[in-house]
């Protein structure tokens, strides 16, 4: 019977403990240093599941480097710049429902208190609180002395030393470019800022130019070299375009398409509209091959992608072949058009393996797409678009660029366009809408006189992957991800004119965009324990932050300068001299593509390659009961909601063992019960061991002793492998799942003097995963034993088991292993059959059978194993050759487990070991047993022995 135990009480007792005793603050001394950071969460909400899967991999982290006999510096500060702070505020202000509802719901603020955060002060104060409190109720071991938050005097002193350096540097400059733009705030807006589409990035589209008279249709597309191949446009009968002067010429586009012209740095100006309806029927002239095609109607044409006009290349876009035949047998009298539609001819311009002619129409009718309605039409667009981008190469058709690759022709082919007036560039989002989380919808503007940090500088760039190239990257795959991105990266801009945050040093009009202070702010983790102790922060210049950091300068010079004691500048330096480098940054993986990579970018830029960050982790996502967690729309499952529910041991050792690495997470409430119920055990089981007197540690080691020790010492080899890579799945189950199973083995079989032990281990390896029951069950082992295990009062400080090599027994385990197997099925045997045994009889397998799998290993190491071989092989031997009848069913039973099989039935004698067990198999099934070879099987009236075969013996029920 469970008997269940208080987690709040246990949990609040040694949260308390650590932190009187200030456990997890980290000084420097002599013993090998491990600098850890996670991001510091953004202060417009509560922290979700999200946050408790990256913050308590990293605490895993910190805990075991820790009982490693490492110095673990693990900090944790607060983001709170940029706008989302200001907007929520004045949403509160403004008392909008749906906020309201949203974080009195799903973040679980008291109403009376949400109507009082009216100002981002108070936000920010409540939210750290909340935050924190949030961190402590789940164990976190963090050292909080150097807690801050991005808006702290000292910490915008120390961006602006940073930025300094990159303007002195020429990674700052000011120049017009495209932004995600909010038209409310006038405002550039970076993920921290969106509502809705925080993935979305700006794409550069080229925007061709279809003449219709003295107007011009455009059309936005990824692949400009398809304008060889347009045999229509498509146009929304449905919509109303507008008309517009955009610079000396007219266009017609979509309403949308004006909004997001009139944002861009063109001369544009509304003159009129059309319905879409009007223009279908017209003819155009294709503006590069001069061919004549025709406007036709497609409802499918959103207004809001690109210009709202599309043009047609049937040959080689499955639903543009789709959406033509779709319209073979339409009357389209009323739009003009009386002309057969099947005769237009489709153009084929892109050679590409394994394709004919037209691969839009060969892929679509390989995947059996009816109509452009089918959702294979989108598996066959990317089919087609993927095998041309990577394989394909232009035709003849295309003139001058013939020969020349699909995925190279981009950027040289749109320049001559630009060149001729055929084409201009266009930017769009990646996915729309994008929403600001002030509610409005944002758009893609060209900012003139802005200020930008210069990520596409081929130098920078250059740094950034040498410094990828030196780095551990956890898991390995996403090193590919990582290098796309730098290469992929654009300029960025680095400066707002709302919001919170430090003003440029140089031109006060503007804050520095949030996202760029939260770069390098590792570094100032150890500075901030000065400042919090009472340094004074009045006179922190430039120079300071030279000689704390570069170790530039004289720190009598710098103390003059600084008013801070001379003393005092020697020991922040010597600090950072001895935790700089980050060790471990680890984080999730939509972090990717901005905050890692900046905090690469800005490494490389400030400091030397020393001091470049050596190792990141990357992990997935968290949903809740499959569903996508939405920090502004729900569902949402707080940090401290699951702790309160849960137990915060619980709740860490359910969102670790949920998966790794990069898989996505799923929260469910099932499983966290049996989690639940699996952590009772856990502690219930330690207290029956700790309790148990008859345990005799000095007694000689059976059998199954030996086997609990070779499982102890594989466990604690498979948990310490696990957690050097980061994989937290495989850690829990090994060192806990894998081990209470290995415990009910051993107890099962009687095993009990080695059960002692094995808890000293066994809590060590769940300390990182539990700590507050592991340290609840270690002070309850050393009031027992008067002494404390591992040299320290708390398992959090103890030392990390080391595996025994010489604890490893194969033979034992084998052994163990074919006892396991046997009771399982005769157990199996006794379910079906639900009767009695009066007599148990096993036979073990007979020895031609051994000699046969011999040879089957022998002939599979050899790369030429098949039936005929295994055959010819095996009758060639004296044991085999009397039982030519048998031997031919037994090499196809082989063959059919070819791929599972192993040496290790080879490896045991299985009659001297069942035997040997004879006495604990009669009391496990209450009956005689006996155990016989299979080669002198003695009495056997039902010929069960022709059926025992290595490692599974044949099984005769009376």
């Amino acid at each position: 019977m469970l008997q269940d135990y208080s987690a709040s009480k246990i949990e609040s007792k040694w949260q308390r403990k650590w932190s009187e005793e200030g456990v997890f603050s980290a000084e420097p001394k002599d013993e090998k240093k491990f600098f850890i950071t996670i991001p510091y969460p953004y202060l417009n909400g509560n922290l979700h599941a999200g946050h408790t899967r990256t913050f308590t991999i990293g605490d895993v982290v910190a805990r075991y480097r820790r009982m490693r006999g490492e110095n673990v510096l693990f900090p944790m500060g607060f983001h709170v710049t940029g706008t989302p702070i200001v907007g929520l505020s004045e949403l509160v202000k403004n008392r909008d429902p749906e906020i309201e509802k949203v974080y009195t719901e799903h973040h679980d603020i008291p109403p009376e208190v949400f109507a009082t955060l009216t100002t981002p002060q108070a936000i920010v104060d409540y939210f750290r609180k909340e935050s924190k409190s949030a961190m402590e109720s789940i164990g976190y071991s963090i050292d909080w002395r150097r807690e801050f938050t991005t808006t702290d005097p000292a910490y915008k002193k120390f961006i602006e030393w940073q930025y300094f350096i990159l303007r002195s540097l020429g990674y700052v400059s000011k120049g017009s470019h495209p932004v995600r733009w909010c038209p409310n705030d006038e405002n550039p807006v970076e993920d921290h800022d969106i509502l809705k589409g925080e993935e979305a990035t700006i794409i550069d589209f080229a925007l061709i130019k279809f003449r219709l008279g003295d107007r011009i249709l455009p059309c936005a597309t990824l692949r400009p070299e398809t304008v060889f191949g347009v045999t229509n446009l498509w146009v929304n009968p449905e919509v109303v375009h507008a008309v517009a002067r955009v610079g000396d010429e007219t266009w017609i586009v979509s309403q949308e398409a004006y909004e997001k012209l009139i944002h861009t740095d063109r001369s544009v100006e509304r003159i009129g509209e059309v319905k879409g309806g009007d223009l279908i029927g017209k003819r155009l002239q294709n503006p590069l091959t001069k061919d004549e095609i025709l406007v036709l109607p497609a409802t499918f044409v959103d207004p809001d992608n690109g210009s709202g006009i599309v043009m047609s290349v049937p040959a080689h876009a499955p639903f543009d072949y789709l959406a033509l035949k779709d319209l073979y047998d339409r009357d389209l009298s009323g739009y003009g058009i009386t002309e057969d539609l099947r005769k237009i001819e489709f153009i084929s311009l892109i050679e590409v393996p394994d394709y004919g002619e037209f691969p839009a129409v060969e892929v679509s009718d390989e995947l059996g797409v009816v109509d452009q309605n089918d959702p294979r039409a989108e598996e066959a667009t990317k089919l087609v678009y993927r095998r041309e981008f990577h394989n394909g190469v232009l035709k003849e058709r295309t003139g001058k660029y013939a020969g020349v690759a699909v995925s190279k022709i981009k950027d040289r082919l749109l320049s001559d366009l630009i060149d001729g007036n055929v084409a201009e560039v266009f930017y769009e989002f990646s996915e729309t809408p994008v929403i600001c989380r002030c509610g409005t919808r944002c758009v893609v503007k060209m900012v003139k006189d802005q200020w930008f940090l210069n990520y596409s500088d081929p130098e920078w760039k250059g740094r950034v992957l040498d410094c990828l190239g030196g780095m551990r990257l956890i898991p390995e795959e996403i090193r590919t991800e990582f290098e796309n991105k730098v290469d992929w990266l654009k300029d960025k801009a680095c400066a707002r004119r709302k919001g919170l945050g430090t003003n440029l040093p140089w031109d006060q009009e503007w804050l520095i965009e949030s996202l760029g202070d939260s770069t390098i702010y590792m570094s100032y983790y150890i500075l901030a324990k000065y400042v919090n102790g009472g340094m004074k922060i009045d006179r922190l210049v430039p120079e300071f932050f030279d000689y704390i950091f570069l170790g530039k300068g004289d720190a009598t010079r710098v103390a003059d300068l600084s008013g801070i004691p001379v003393e005092t500048v020697r020991d922040i330096r010597a600090d950072f001299e001895y935790w700089y480098p980050v060790d471990l940054r680890s984080s999730g993986k939509d972090l990717v593509a901005n905050h890692l990579l900046f905090f690469l970018y800005h490494h490389v830029a400030i400091y030397p390659p020393a001091l470049w960050p050596r190792a990141m982790a990357v992990n997935g996502f968290v949903s809740l009961e499959g569903k996508k967690m939405s920090k502004s729309k729900g569902p949402l499952l707080t940090l401290r909601r699951a702790v309160e529910a849960n137990g915060a041991d619980v709740t860490r050792l359910y969102i670790l063992s949920n998966a790794e690495h990069t898989q996505d997470a799923d929260w469910r409430n099932d499983g966290v019960e049996a989690t639940r119920q699996q952590v009772l055990r856990f502690y219930n089981l330690a207290r029956e061991i700790i309790a148990d007197q008859e345990i005799d540690e000095a007694a000689n080691p059976e059998l199954i002793d030996r086997w609990m020790e070779s499982m102890l010492a594989r466990r604690i080899l498979e948990t310490t492998e696990a957690l050097e890579a980061v994989q937290t799945r495989r850690a829990v189950q090994s060192a806990f799942y894998h081990m209470i199973n290995d415990i009910r083995w051993y107890q099962r079989r009687g095993g009990k003097n080695r059960l002692r032990s094995v808890l000293d281990v066994w809590v060590r390896l769940m300390a990182p995963f539990t700590p507050h029951v592991c340290e609840e069950i270690w002070e309850e082992m050393a009031d027992v034993e008067a002494k404390a295990f591992g040299k320290d009062a708390y398992i959090s400080r103890a030392q990390w088991p080391v595996a025994d090599p010489n604890m490893i027994d194969p033979g034992a385990e084998m052994a163990e292993d074919l006892l396991e197997r046997t009771l399982s099925d005769v157990e199996e045997i006794l379910r079906v059959t639900s009767k009695k045994p009066e007599r148990i009889t096993l036979f073990t397998t007979p020895s031609w059978k051994r000699e046969m799998l011999k040879a089957a290993l022998d002939l599979k190491e050899g790369g030429s194993l098949d039936v005929g071989s295994i055959i010819k092989s095996a009758m060639a031997l004296p044991e085999v050759a009397s039982h030519k009848k048998e031997a031919p069913k037994y090499a196809q039973r082989l063959m059919k487990g070819a791929h599972v099989l192993t040496s290790d039935p080879l490896q045991i004698d299985e009659l001297a070991t069942l035997s040997r067990e004879k006495r604990y198999l009669e009391r496990a099934f209450c009956c005689p047993v006996n155990v016989l070879s299979a080669d002198e099987p003695g009495e056997d009236p039902m010929g069960k022995s022709r059926n025992a075969e290595p490692g599974r013996p044949a099984i005769f029920i009376e």
